[in-house]
């Protein structure tokens, strides 16, 4: 499978290991992978990698993130801050569909302390080949972007 969608890859030391499983699992798929880091184990805050790849996909540099930390939880909080972010937690595959079809969720986020590196990858693999429904979902995504910009309806 060859495709153009650019993914923004990022994580902290917890989860840095499973986010180097994943870029070498999505190149091989042939998504263009951004990889922001950190690239080592030694501590580092997860608040900066979920900036990172959360600014890339809100200024539609990357067009979906991926983000990796212990639980999953830290980083996604972190990504819903930025503008045009939708970022969820998806430590199964059923939410991770759900993510999509529903919530047209563009940052997914893994807890390395909570997934394998296999089940990681078929959440990923079932996120990014989940398409929105739109319907009367857009008209709900429509209500959280108003909200997002001051405007709620």
């Amino acid at each position: 499978m060859k495709t153009e969608e650019r993914l923004a890859i990022g994580a902290d030391h917890a989860g840095v290991e499973l986010k180097e499983v994943l870029v070498e699992h999505l190149n091989k798929k042939g998504y263009h992978v951004l990889d922001v880091g950190t690239t080592g184990p030694e501590s580092v805050d997860y608040p900066d990698y979920a900036l990172k790849v959360a600014e890339m996909v809100g200024r539609h540099e990357a067009d979906r993130g991926i983000l990796v930390c212990g639980s999953g939880l830290g980083v996604a909080i972190t990504a819903n801050k930025v503008e045009g972010v939708r970022a969820v937690t998806a430590n199964d595959v059923e939410l991770a569909r759900l993510s999509r079809e529903h919530n047209d969720a563009n940052v997914l986020s893994l807890g390395a302390r909570i997934v394998t590196d296999d089940q990681a990858k078929e959440i990923t693999d079932a996120w990014l080949l989940t398409e929105f429904a739109g319907g009367r979902h857009q008209d709900r995504i429509d209500k959280i972007t108003a909200i997002e910009k001051g405007k709620p309806s």
